[in-house]
């Protein structure tokens, strides 16, 4: 969650609408129980049209399998998003040290700037 709470601080201080977008490889209870968890921090974060800072939310769910970093760089491009901020993660026995492999192929792409939140 500390990257929806950057990506919330984020487009709050340039006024900046908000796409939040989960990708997983089997839709479940955790990812509705993740969804919802989602909904109330923006509730939390008193985001919502008519204020000063107007931020659009679009809860989405992708079945995405290994392709991760392949389909956020592809959803980068069709939606034409000019910042993507994402959380990351690598796994194996060294993956508190390095990116995961998502994060990097988004990182590699060039195509916008990326701000990684552990």
């Amino acid at each position: 969650m500390r990257a929806l709470d950057f990506g919330i601080e984020f487009a709050n201080r340039y006024d900046a609408d908000i796409d939040v977008v989960h990708f997983t490889d089997v839709k479940g209870e955790d990812t509705e129980s993740l969804m919802n968890r989602v909904r109330s921090e923006l509730e939390d974060a008193d985001i919502e049209s008519g204020t000063s800072v107007a931020v659009d939310v679009h809860l989405a769910d992708f079945k995405a399998s290994n392709r991760i970093g392949k389909n956020i760089n592809e959803m980068v491009e069709s939606e034409g998003y000019d910042h993507v901020v994402m959380g990351h993660h690598g796994t194996g026995r060294v993956g508190s040290f390095i990116l995961g492999s998502a994060a990097k192929t988004v990182l590699e792409s060039g195509d916008v700037p990326v701000t990684t939140v552990p």
